[in-house]
């Protein structure tokens, strides 16, 4: 009888708090709905064991589309906060951010580690090896994404044109660890831009190692993505506490 009270007084203070939501009209709305949830949990105002609602009644809620429900809710389990449970639902597993943030079998420390051994000589070698064709495609995918809103679009080009890098260097190690990588790659970027809002500085930095490699500039080249790779550590510890 105890639980069963818990989980009903849990399941009518998540209603009381889905209650209170207004319909979003901005742009990224995905990251207005995730920042929502994120600090409603952290808060305690939706209790850790609640189940969330459905994405159909969270969508209906904020007035947003359920894929951008899914956007937000992908990362809230990357932070730790959430797990999805086949037929169930979601459910609220803590209300602290993991230390370490975690891409399926690959942590954030793990990209922050190994990608400067990784990109930065592949980004050197892509200054003297690219081809037009890589070249022409490189700087077409800059110009997406300095036009792109939808963050999930922009992040689906970031990780192509880090991937096209690492190919035009034609290192064909560089190249498969990269593309092996993509989806935590994707994950990372997904999470640090909604919640350090790094497109537009990370478009400034890509356009610099285009240039680098358009000019055939190896130095400038590996300058410019290791100045790019350290600012994406340092926003990635800016949302783990520096773990």
């Amino acid at each position: 009888m105890r639980h069963s009270s818990l989980a009903r007084g849990q399941g009518e203070g998540v209603q009381d708090w889905l209650d209170e939501k207004l319909p979003i009209s901005r742009k990224n709305a995905a990251e207005v709905v995730f920042e929502d949830l994120r600090r409603a949990i952290l808060s305690g105002r939706i209790p850790v064991g609640s189940r969330l609602p459905s994405e159909e009644k969270l969508g209906r809620s904020y007035g947003v589309s359920r894929p951008i429900i899914r956007e937000a809710m992908r990362s809230l389990q990357t932070l730790g906060l959430t797990r999805a449970r086949s037929g169930s639902g979601s459910f609220v597993i803590s209300d602290r951010q993991q230390a370490d943030l975690a891409f399926g079998d690959v942590t954030a420390r793990d990209l922050i580690e190994a990608r400067p051994h990784i990109e930065i000589p592949a980004a050197g070698l892509a200054a003297l090896r690219r081809t037009p064709e890589q070249l022409s495609r490189l700087l077409a995918l800059c110009d997406q994404m300095e036009r792109q809103v939808a963050s999930l679009t922009w992040v689906g080009l970031d990780s192509e044109f880090h991937g096209l890098i690492a190919q035009a260097g034609q290192n064909a190690l560089f190249a498969r660890i990269v593309a092996e990588s993509r989806d935590a790659l994707q994950k990372q970027s997904e999470l640090v831009n909604m919640m350090a809002d790094r497109r537009m500085a990370s478009n400034a930095e890509h356009r610099l190692i285009a240039a680098a490699i358009a000019d055939g500039d190896e130095a400038a080249a590996q300058d410019a993505m290791q100045r790019h790779l350290d600012r994406v550590a340092r926003a990635v510890a800016g949302i783990t506490g520096g773990a």
